[in-house]
């Protein structure tokens, strides 16, 4: 049996439709009119023990609707979730202790404690014993790097930092699944790296189930081996990432770095099977199909018509991919 079963679920919110003009304002006090959004439109998966799935979609796609109502937080208009066996909004208890939630914009430190109080304070709440709590702390510290800021109180700390420290709280009791709601969001390079690394060895440590929802699509490269792609509140794809990203392999990008004073302006006589993406000062960017122009043949186009200094040629990106998926599906 499958950990998580969401079978047919959807969400409405009713949403108050303001009236224009102050009689009409002072009507709706008294006979008020909503206009009915679906957040969640009948969506279904599975996911197992173990998987890494990344859930992405636009803002407003549905996709912290969905979380939240794994979590409990919110009850589903219709349809069910099924979460280790419990239906999260009816026992959000029993629930809470077996996942671990981090968004992205939402600390659960105690302001003023340093990190190591705050750590303290939730072993306390979910009874972890020493042993398991320990074992975790010490693990969490060395995997994040966070040896030089245990006793610094959280208003102190910088927005990595707090990261670090809410995604530690979260695992201390060794919950089964861990929900993650753009944990990277304004993060640099480095402490992002971090945590995909953690994220990765976590799964690997303690077999821990895996949803990510982001906008970054590095962290789903990095860190995902399935992807759950929504838009308007439906389901458009679920698919292992391996499999989805291998057919759109067709698609290829060059890139191209002309002699300064010489970038065509219009790239005059440039084959009508590229497609210029972008253009920066003497660097162009192009999109090409490998079954319509062999790669060798791209590169033989620019370098004998134009005055290059450096040429390169690459797959498509992840963030490419899903942006050219959605333009095609919401044509």
């Amino acid at each position: 049996m499958s950990l998580i079963e969401v079978t047919n679920l959807c969400k409405e919110f009713k949403v108050y439709k303001r009236q224009k003009g102050f009689l009409k304002n002072v009507k709706s006090l008294f006979h008020r009119q909503f206009d009915t959004k679906m957040a969640v439109d009948d969506i279904s998966f599975s996911i197992n023990a173990g998987e890494l799935v990344g859930y992405v979609g636009a803002n407003g796609a549905g996709k912290s609707t969905t979380i939240k109502m794994l979590c409990g937080i919110i009850t589903p208009t219709s349809g069910k979730v099924i979460v280790n066996g419990i239906e999260p909004s009816k026992d959000r208890k029993r629930n809470a202790m077996n996942i671990g939630v981090v968004f992205g914009q939402r600390s659960q430190l105690d302001w003023n404690l340093p990190m190591e109080d705050s750590f303290d304070l939730y072993r306390r709440m979910y009874r972890i014993d020493n042993a398991t709590y320990k074992r975790n702390v010490d693990m969490f510290v060395e995997l994040l790097g966070m040896q030089t800021f245990l006793r610094q109180p959280v208003r102190t700390l910088s927005l990595g930092q707090k990261m670090r420290a809410d995604l530690s709280v979260a695992l201390l009791h060794d919950p089964k699944i861990l929900y993650l709601d753009e944990p990277t969001i304004g993060l640099d390079v480095d402490v992002k790296d971090k945590i995909r690394k953690f994220v990765r060895a976590l799964r690997d440590e303690k077999n821990t189930t895996i949803i990510l929802t982001t906008h970054d699509m590095a962290d789903i490269d990095e860190i995902c081996e399935r992807l759950i792609m929504i838009d308007k509140g439906k389901v458009l794809v679920d698919s292992p990432l391996a499999d989805y990203k291998h057919t759109f392999d067709n698609e290829y990008y060059i890139e191209v770095e002309f002699a300064k004073g010489t970038t065509p302006n219009a790239l005059d006589g440039l084959d009508s099977r590229f497609t210029i993406i972008n253009r920066v000062h003497n660097r162009v960017t192009c999109k090409f199909m490998r079954n319509q122009i062999p790669v060798r043949e791209a590169m033989s186009l620019f370098s004998t018509n134009y005055d290059i200094v450096d040429v390169n040629i690459r797959n498509a990106k992840l963030d490419e991919i899903v942006k050219d998926f959605y333009a095609v599906n919401n044509k």
